[in-house]
């Protein structure tokens, strides 16, 4: 099996959802037989959905992954790269090319658009391959920043990366000893900026798309209710949280 495709696999069996969707079919097989253990497994699946559903545990959670890094501000330094790491999109002619991105690709577009505006003399560098689309995820990227008014000469695209890792590798020697503005999610800003430090690059980070954005303001009831909006933003933090902990992993051994 492909290397790529098996840590999608595990990655995806991994997250919160699919572990209580496990407990619960291990719960439904076992109840006859064993309907202590039965109790126990549905009992862990419920507690493990409502806390991961949970605004305060989710906030905390993401919060301590996302504020890693500030905003970008300008500064005075010149600017020889905007790398946009991919995330996802869907091709379909009948659709504006923005229309196309996922949110994620969306809103690292949209920042770097933002900062193309206070660094004209910086060129964009897009990333991320097609999977199952016939264009790749840089490609529409690219067209969307022109779409948007960045010039295409300005635009370099990586077409191939897969996942973040490779991202930086094809990226690095490209823009070996200039100055690097790195865009992506606040969320996967730390494992991103790890991967392009092990490259030799230690860019500027440029987080955005923020799931958390005002942590410490009034709370009103509804914000305590369990939803799926805080079951997602937990899945994904639990996922950066994983990616960081295989990345110690790898740095022991490298």
């Amino acid at each position: 099996m492909d290397l790529f495709l098996l840590k999608k696999i595990i990655t995806v069996l991994s997250m919160p959802i699919n572990i209580v969707l496990l407990l619960l079919i291990f719960a439904l097989v076992v109840h006859r037989k064993k309907p202590k253990q039965s109790i126990k497994s549905l009992s862990t699946a419920i507690v493990i959905l409502l806390i991961s559903a949970f605004a305060p545990f989710s906030d905390t959670v993401m919060t301590a992954i996302e504020n890693d890094y500030p905003p970008y501000v300008k500064t005075n330094v010149s600017v020889d790269y905007i790398v946009v790491l991919g995330c996802g999109h869907n091709t379909n002619a009948e659709l504006p090319v923005t229309s196309q991105l996922k949110t994620c690709s969306l809103q690292r577009m949209v920042e770097a658009v933002r900062i193309y505006q206070l660094h004209p003399e910086a060129r964009i560098i897009t990333s991320g391959y097609g999977g199952h689309n016939p264009v790749s995820n840089a490609e529409t990227v690219k067209q969307s920043l022109i779409l948007l008014g960045v010039p295409a000469q300005k635009i370099i695209t990586e077409n191939f990366p897969k996942d973040t890792e490779e991202e930086a590798q094809l990226i690095a020697p490209r823009v070996q000893g200039t100055q690097v503005i790195l865009v992506t999610n606040a969320d996967h800003m730390p494992r991103s900026i790890n991967y392009f430090q092990a490259e030799g690059i230690y860019p500027i980070a440029a987080p955005t798309g923020y799931w958390v954005k005002n942590p410490d303001s009034s709370k009103s009831w509804v914000h305590y209710i369990p939803t799926s909006k805080k079951l997602e933003q937990t899945t994904i933090a639990w996922y950066e949280s994983l990616g960081l902990i295989v990345q110690w992993f790898k740095s022991l051994f490298s």
